[in-house]
């Protein structure tokens, strides 16, 4: 049996969904193969979204129209606005979901998307038109062909998956699912490389058997936050997590199990995630610590299933669950499962251009864990990019007129990633962090909607109803940034009411503005004691609070953002210098072996990608420079 599509999508975790959703709503003929349709977009580890940095990436998806926001919203019952006790650019969301709900939620949007069908089967070849070396479907274990102008995997960690617990070794791409035997072969004989990486996921517990009054309670936040710019409100009941630390017992037991542990008896050789490591990890590389905290997280809204954030393992169960029991909360533990690690195949990301298409293979694109990456955020930013790229592709009538969208490292934290993946290439799960991009002032979680949604309008992705919320929002920032530029603040009017909010009296008359970027004062606080602002800021809208944090910030740290603003623009002048094709490294004797060996292997597409080459110097470049002037 035989099926033609403009682009199939080849996986049904975080980037196939936001991958299928983003070609199907771009108006290309989707496909979208997975092996479980009752197991779209599973959360296989912690069953949360966001966090440091990802919670941007998230509100940079849902900018973009994607739908990881929209269904985190509907399905969360913790929300937490990490690091406000530093500047806006390190604020970063981040939900606890109910698993269960996520999955259907995500079901139910994928079923009223248009032009996207799901095929429920697993990929066993991917099929390639050998004379010009490009992909034109897959071949599925059941027989099916299924046929499209481009391909996209997003195949997570079921390429060759093999999951460990202690000396037992299981083949699988998630617990008590298959891995998938052929498919990595099918693509590495054509050139392409690929290699091995591990994760892993911690214990399950049943909450009736814990000791809550030996743990301390987490709350979720009071204010409305949200991921997505659409939603209106909260679903489900808000529920709390629990902190507790491990102690001196707890890590006796674990040592006496190193023995079988399969990252130090030789069982595991690949990388596994340096930001999240597993707990006998933590007990080999920091043998000082007495103690490490961990998180109880629930798993649903109607579950006893709990989830032990910070305990991942693979050490024997019979390990696992006694060194849990030296723990007072745990004393009386039962356990749903123990924690596993996992190895899986993933694929040279420095073998992909930007529009993250095979630069070996033509019309495959490749996004998610399969690039090297770790998180469902990560996943869903490539995902969306791959989609929306193999659609524009898929839709160009020939090669020469598929202008590929990329977003720039100033644009977007989806732009950092991107760029890090295929210019410098991972030798471990790559986690997105804050502090990997240069401009992240400019890249705050409040204002992804300001960089990416005309954008996204533009290429048909974004609807008309977010653009026009974008475009009210726009407004009603402009209006408060104006109001507060502009009224006029007089000293014996206010004074008795600053001291009162201490800081500190007025000399002299000044603008609001004045006051709105002094530390002690903000909007909300000024409001109440200058009424011409609190009607400004009260103008009829669902989302009052986003709009005047958004407005806050922008003049709070408007010297700050243009500062980088310039320094980002003093880049692009690099991004504008185009140099593939221009050289043959091997013969510029000007340059570093290194240097030569390194842009030979990823050819650049610009100067400035050249400059971000790990082995590639500040001289190389001028080299470059200077040849180009040539």
């Amino acid at each position: 049996m035989k099926f033609n599509y403009d682009v199939l999508v080849i996986g049904g975790g975080h980037a196939g969904c936001e991958a299928a959703c983003a070609s199907a709503n771009m108006g290309a003929k989707t496909c979208l193969v997975t092996m479980d349709m009752n197991k779209i977009a599973q959360m296989s580890c912690n069953p949360a979204v966001g966090g440091i940095a990802k919670g941007q990436i998230v509100r940079e998806i849902d900018a973009l129209g994607g739908q990881m926001g929209l269904v985190t919203d509907a399905t969360s019952i913790q929300f937490r606005m990490l690091n406000v006790g530093k500047g806006p650019a390190m604020w970063s969301p981040r939900a606890q979901c109910d698993r269960g709900k996520f999955i259907w939620e995500w079901r139910r949007h994928l079923d009223e998307t248009e032009r996207l069908d799901v095929w429920q089967d697993q990929a066993d070849e991917l099929l390639v038109e050998e004379q010009t070396k490009q992909a034109i479907g897959v071949r599925t274990i059941w027989g099916a062909e299924l046929y499209a102008k481009c391909v996209i995997v997003t195949a997570g960690t079921f390429l060759n998956g093999l999951m460990h617990i202690g000396r037992k070794m299981v083949p699988g791409g998630r617990i008590a699912e298959p891995a998938v035997a052929h498919f990595t072969e099918s693509i590495t004989r054509l050139g392409v490389t690929s290699a091995r990486m591990k994760t892993g996921t911690p214990v399950r517990i049943d909450k009736r058997s814990v000791h809550f009054e030996d743990m301390e309670i987490q709350p979720g936040e009071s204010k409305p936050y949200q991921f997505s710019y659409m939603n209106k409100a909260r679903a489900l009941k808000q529920l709390p997590c629990w902190t507790v630390n491990t102690n001196a017992e707890v890590h006796e037991v674990l040592r006496s199990g190193l023995a079988d542990s399969p990252l130090y008896n030789g069982q595991i050789l690949s990388i596994g995630p340096r930001y999240c490591p597993s707990i006998e990890t933590k007990l080999v590389t920091f043998p000082d610590r007495d103690k490490h905290p961990l998180f109880l997280e629930p798993e649903g809204e109607d579950t006893n299933e709990m989830y032990l954030n910070g305990f991942s393992s693979s050490l024997p169960m019979d390990v696992q669950i006694e060194a849990l029991k030296k723990m007072p909360a745990f004393r009386d533990i039962k356990v749903y499962r123990p924690g596993y690690a996992i190895e899986y195949d993933f694929f040279d990301p420095t073998q992909l251009n930007h529009s993250l298409e095979s630069k070996i293979i033509k019309n495959l694109f490749m996004a998610g864990q399969v690039n090297g990456t770790t998180g469902y955020e990560e996943a869903g930013g490539q995902g969306t990019m791959a989609g929306i790229n193999a659609a524009l592709k898929a839709g160009a009538e020939s090669e020469s007129q598929f202008t590929p969208f990329i977003l720039h490292r100033d644009e977007a934290y989806i732009g950092v990633l991107i760029d890090d993946l295929v210019t410098k290439g991972v030798d471990e799960p790559y986690r997105m962090f804050t502090s990997r991009a240069e401009y992240r002032i400019l890249l705050r979680q409040d204002d992804a909607d300001a960089r990416l949604t005309e954008k996204a309008y533009n290429l048909g992705l974004a609807k008309s109803d977010r653009f026009d919320w974008w475009k009210e929002k726009k407004e009603h920032i402009e209006e408060i940034e104006s109001f507060c530029q502009n009224f006029a603040i007089k000293p014996r009017l206010i004074n008795s009411a600053l001291e009162a909010l201490g800081t500190t009296p007025l000399q002299f008359g000044c603008k609001l503005v004045d006051l709105v970027n002094r530390p002690q004062l903000n909007l909300s606080n000024l409001s109440e004691i200058i009424p011409q602002l609190k009607e400004v800021l009260n103008r009829p809208n669902n989302r009052k609070e986003e709009i005047a944090e958004a407005a806050e910030i922008r003049m709070k740290y408007s010297g700050y953002i243009e500062r980088e603003r310039v320094v980002a623009e003093k880049m692009h002048r690099l991004e504008n210098i185009k140099i593939r094709g221009h050289f043959n490294y091997e013969e510029l004797q000007g340059l570093s072996t290194e240097c030569r060996q390194k842009l030979m292997k990823i050819q650049p597409e610009t100067l400035a990608q050249a400059s971000r080459i790990p082995g590639v110097s500040p001289s190389d470049i001028n080299v470059l420079l200077v040849l180009m002037g040539r």
